[in-house]
């Protein structure tokens, strides 16, 4: 049995602050993405995102289909830490290491006295509809540069989405949200007002 060698390449993002790394192979299935913000949250769960965070520069790790976006701090230049980073997640790949055990279980927010409940939405009879026209249009771009984007709900008039990855706290995925996803959702959607992303 011939094994297909492994290749990873690096994809620059619209976030200068993250960088994507593609493999030739899938590391999650079933349209399955996971995004984590240190070494303790991963634990458990990701060992390759675990390891991530040993470099002192990983700020967030997110993980899907056949690709792992990494947003790094700005102690460093990507110019530095690219080649390392791509041989890591290539040889950790190549090694049949785990890259995800289990998914991890939404967690609630924070709680405390200043903590906001999250918003919980009625289902409405425009869900599915909001929900294929993002599969469809939507999501391959947004998963194209690095990211994911997820419907939260909708309420009187507004669609709100959550942006993970690459774009999340990218500077042009305002311009994305509003320019691009607002007016697909407006053109099929009449009732559609405008299109938030969730602050998380």
């Amino acid at each position: 049995m011939t094994s297909v060698p492994v290749t990873v390449y690096v994809e620059m993002t619209p976030n200068p602050n993250t960088m994507k790394f593609v493999a030739n192979k899938y590391l999650l299935i079933n349209g399955e993405s996971v995004e984590f913000h240190s070494g303790a949250e991963a634990k458990g769960y990701s060992p390759l995102a675990e390891e991530l965070f040993h470099f002192p520069f990983v700020k967030t790790v997110f993980i899907t289909a056949n690709f792992v976006t990494v947003a790094k701090n700005d102690t460093i230049s990507w110019d530095f830490v690219t080649m390392e980073l791509r041989e890591f997640i290539k040889n950790w790949i190549v090694e049949g290491k785990d890259i995800l055990i289990q998914m991890p279980v939404a967690k609630p927010k924070a709680s405390g006295d200043d903590a906001k409940p999250a918003k919980e939405y009625a289902p409405s009879e425009y869900d599915d509809a909001i929900r294929s026209l993002l599969d469809e249009y939507v999501r391959p771009a947004v998963e194209g540069d690095g990211g994911a984007i997820d419907f939260v709900g909708f309420e009187e008039g507004t669609v709100t989405v959550a942006l993970r990855g690459a774009c999340s706290g990218c500077p042009s995925s305002t311009a994305t949200l509003k320019g691009g996803i607002e007016n697909l959702l407006k053109q099929h959607l009449p009732d559609v007002k405008e299109v938030v992303a969730e602050s998380l």
